[in-house]
């Protein structure tokens, strides 16, 4: 029975702690859309690039999401530029630079989907391995009684089943973040693959009308 209440507790530690992941996770990806959406804006407004650049850079000393591709890849535009290194290198530098930026976006909008995924798939077998062992445990103490009666095993059995019930409370809600977030994710990603491959055109342009 002990044993059965560890797993038990132990599967509450594990939910609160999934939904703790699930909040802030929904509030970093809401942030993240938020964001995408301001700065895109700004950027095609028409202002001028270099004032942008220094506008975000003033703004905050750790810039995310599209705003850190952009950053990235003006302020190498800039350096190269600035060396005087042929056009196609300066826009090939600036786009790696913005995939470097884009993948530690990625990275950071990724972290504590693998906390989820890794919650969502053992969590109702180790629940289901409690109420396998609680009933065993009552059916064995009922094997060995002289009068077998329902209320001899229906209280073991009963708390038993607290431990599938617990693993599903811990799995449900962390498959279904993990898929959503998943999703939202991917989109983010798609976005910023996009205004990637936007800002390197407009690069391209500016670098050739010098």
């Amino acid at each position: 029975q002990k044993a059965r209440m560890l797993l038990s507790s132990q599967m509450v530690v594990v939910s609160v702690l999934s939904w703790t992941m699930i909040f802030r996770k929904r509030a970093t990806l809401a942030e993240a859309h938020s964001g995408a959406e301001s700065f895109e804006d700004r950027f095609w407004s028409g202002g001028d690039l270099a004032n942008l650049y220094h506008e975000v850079s003033s703004d905050t000393d750790n810039p995310r999401g599209l705003q850190n591709i952009f950053v990235a890849g003006f302020k190498e535009f800039s350096r190269l530029h600035r060396k005087g290194v042929d056009p196609m290198s300066v826009v090939a530098g600036a786009q790696r630079s913005m995939r470097v930026a884009l993948s530690r976006e990625v990275d950071r909008l990724e972290s504590s989907l693998a906390f989820l995924a890794t919650v969502g798939s053992p969590s109702p077998y180790i629940g289901l391995f409690g109420t396998v062992w609680g009933i065993m445990n009552s059916f064995r103490a009922l094997g060995g009684a002289q009068h077998a009666t329902l209320s001899m095993v229906a209280p073991g059995i009963a708390e038993a089943l607290i431990a599938t019930a617990m693993g599903l409370f811990a799995a449900i809600p962390a498959v279904i973040a993990y898929n959503r977030f998943s999703n939202e994710v991917e989109r983010l990603e798609t976005r910023y693959e996009t205004f990637k491959e936007e800002f390197s055109t407009l690069l391209q342009r500016q670098i050739h009308s010098n």
